[in-house]
């Protein structure tokens, strides 16, 4: 898409720079902006480099987050080399980092932390306007800018300091060398109350929608399982439209019993479109009721009611595929022949089976050792009546994962979910859960790397909204060292899936990799907070705190996270009376002793012993964790093993993996 203008920003004001972008783009000026723009199967730093350079001004959302981010040094960076006009958007009025100081040290700003939020856009579309003219601009303007106080001297303090590195950009969009010192700031300040106000004024760019709870009318309170599947069904064949922004399950469940307007859930999800449903069957007459909500302005787009016989499916399929596609349609979203299809595709004609799967997936998202159970039932009566019924076998696949992952069975017993995932592949290879499971395998279970980021890749060209997806494939990212890519993709996800502690808690590992500790520990517990036992986020949480030198607090962490596993009893001692190191290692004696009579996954006692700083048993059991190709052997990039990095033997494991590094 050709451009004029590339924003650079921090994931975390991603919604004040989805503003900015929207409202020059209603002003007749064109954006690029990530990850909007990108198109699936692009590499990010491709996709960014190339964008930088087809555009003719950069615009920086300035806050203390970009200020401290990477990858915003990064493409300021490129901007610079490519000599594009800079415009620094101040939100915050933080101190600039010596690393973008070093680009950005002499420019001009407009403050505006202040509303009204209006006067201040409206200056900053003006500004680049003028920097896209090819028309001189006056030097009368720019003093009587400087004397009124619009514009404010950056840290040079006088007119006409700008180095040569400026010089030169100005020149590329047509003003004169002499105009250099209108390089301007121009402030976003978007706190919630502001944010309010301009809710009603996002352009019809804005494609984002939210999928509220769908409300189970029918007499049988025991329906809620069929209720949720429909909201589920439909919003799978939402997230196939590439074009559309789809907010993930997870993050909208949250609003079931909300007492929260549509327009504050709106604001909160990042969406500008709301669709509330309910559901209603007696036997299997099916209604279902749908509308959709303008949250600019909390106005019906449309709405419509569906009446279905569950005997007949591919009439209840029809329903979900045009409620899909009616959405899309007053989104004004394009949709691809391919993905017309695959919203229309059906997956079984068998209603027992249909149902069946409808309530695996109901219980497998309670993750409890009891509704894993009651999944696997659901998912197999699934497949007694289907047996080409590819979800079930995924629904299989991922209950045998889920019990591995929290250590209820070994990766050597959860052969059956590899054969269900093999059964899968092979009746649908092109359903995004399917290829989802098998990118999961390849990377985790298989460490074929090259192979599961080419399932990633297939899934999200199917799906481009699933945050899972996105979130795993950025942890496969940061195994291979692709830093930039992983964050791009981790980013995404959580755009998709705001309040979704899962993904959360990956992001937490993902800046763990980073080495960004306060912000790890950060994310950590805002994942904690929302689910007190989430086993990625307390592992993260747990090596930040150690790596930070923060002993008592990870040890506090330790107990809960192997408290999780059956383990916690083993840590009942008072580290202060033994000292940290020593209380890890009792500990892990103890736990081996239980070894022999019971299964103890060894990277569990690989880890103690890593924080103990127990080098030589810790190597034993790394090799062990090898030997059984345990699931988190392939995070060895990670900083807490940086104690053994240097040793040979871990730099055989390493070797044997395929693993680009020591």
């Amino acid at each position: 898409m050709a451009h004029d203008v590339f924003i650079s920003y921090s994931s975390v004001d991603n919604t004040a720079a989805e503003t900015v972008c929207s409202i020059l783009e209603q002003n007749g000026t064109s954006c690029w902006i990530a990850p909007r723009d990108i198109t699936p199967g692009v590499p990010f730093a491709e996709a960014i480099i190339d964008a930088i350079k087809e555009a003719k001004v950069f615009i920086l959302v300035y806050t203390q987050n970009s200020n401290s981010s990477p990858q915003v040094v990064k493409e300021v960076d490129r901007a610079v080399h490519n000599k594009l006009a800079v415009i620094t958007l101040r939100l915050e009025d933080v101190p600039m980092s010596k690393q973008l100081e070093y680009y950005i040290s002499d420019v001009h700003w407009l403050d505006a932390f202040t509303p009204p939020l209006e006067q201040h856009i409206n200056r900053l579309s003006k500004v680049v306007k003028m920097l896209l003219s090819k028309d001189e601009v006056r030097d009368d303007e720019i003093e009587k800018a400087i004397k009124t106080g619009t514009l404010k001297l950056g840290k040079s303090g006088k007119p006409g300091s700008g180095t040569d590195r400026y010089r030169s950009s100005w020149v590329k969009v047509g003003v004169p060398v002499a105009s250099i010192i209108i390089l301007l700031v121009a402030v976003l300040f978007l706190v919630p109350s502001i944010r309010r106000n301009f809710l009603g004024q996002m352009g019809p760019l804005d494609k984002s929608l939210a999928v509220l709870p769908f409300t189970n009318l029918s007499p049988d309170p025991d329906q809620q399982y069929f209720s949720d599947g429909m909201m589920d069904e439909i919003l799978d064949r939402l997230f196939k439209i590439g074009d559309l922004k789809v907010i993930s399950r997870t993050s909208c469940m949250r609003y079931r019993n909300t007492e929260l307007s549509v327009r504050e859930i709106a604001r909160e999800l990042g969406a500008r479109a709301i669709l509330e449903g309910s559901v209603r069957r007696v036997g299997n007459i099916v209604r279902i009721t749908v509308q959709l909500i303008d949250a600019r302005n909390d106005t019906h787009l449309w709405s419509e009611t569906y009446d279905g016989d569950l005997s007949d499916l591919s009439n209840i399929f029809s329903i979900q595929s045009k409620v899909a596609q009616t959405i899309a349609n007053e989104l004004k979203a394009v949709i691809s022949p391919e993905e017309k299809q695959l919203i229309e595709k059906m997956a079984t004609e068998n209603t027992e089976a249909y149902d069946a799967w409808l309530k695996g997936m109901f219980y497998w998202k309670k993750l409890t050792p009891n509704d894993l159970e009651t999944a696997m039932k659901y998912f197999e009566l699934a497949i007694e009546k289907d047996p080409e019924y590819a979800p079930a076998y995924v629904g299989i696949s991922f209950v045998w994962g889920g019990l591995v992952q929290m250590g209820h069975i070994s990766p050597e017993e959860a052969g059956q979910g590899t054969d269900a995932l093999m059964k899968a592949i092979e009746l649908d290879s092109t359903n995004a859960e399917v290829l989802f499971a098998q990118a999961c395998g390849n990377t985790w279970s298989f460490w074929d790397w090259e192979a599961g980021e080419s399932a990633f890749k297939k899934t999200l060209e199917i799906n481009p909204n699933h945050a899972e997806a996105r979130a795993y494939y950025s942890h496969l990212l940061n195994i291979l060292g692709r830093t930039e890519e992983a964050m791009a993709e981790i980013e995404t996800a959580l755009k998709l899936d705001p309040y979704n502690p899962l993904i959360i808690s990956l992001y937490s590992i993902d800046l763990l990799f980073e080495r960004r500790y306060e912000e790890t520990i950060k994310a950590a517990e805002k994942a904690l907070r929302m689910e007190p036992t989430a086993p990625v986020a307390l592992s993260a949480l747990e090596w930040a705190l150690h790596i930070t030198g923060r002993y008592d607090e990870a040890w506090k962490v330790i107990k809960k996270d192997y408290g999780g596993i059956g383990l916690g009893n083993y840590f009942s001692q008072d580290f202060n009376e033994t000292g940290y190191a020593v209380a890890l290692n009792k500990a892990a004696e103890v736990i081996k002793i239980s070894a022999d009579s019971t299964f103890v996954n060894p990277f569990v006692l690989a880890n103690l012993y890593i924080l103990a700083g127990n080098i030589e048993p810790a190597l034993e059991y790394m090799e062990k964790a090898y030997e059984i190709r345990e699931t988190n052997l392939p995070y060895l990039r990670m900083p807490i093993f940086d104690i053994i990095r240097d040793e040979s033997r871990f730099q055989e494991i390493a070797r044997k993996m395929g693993l680009p590094y020591k």
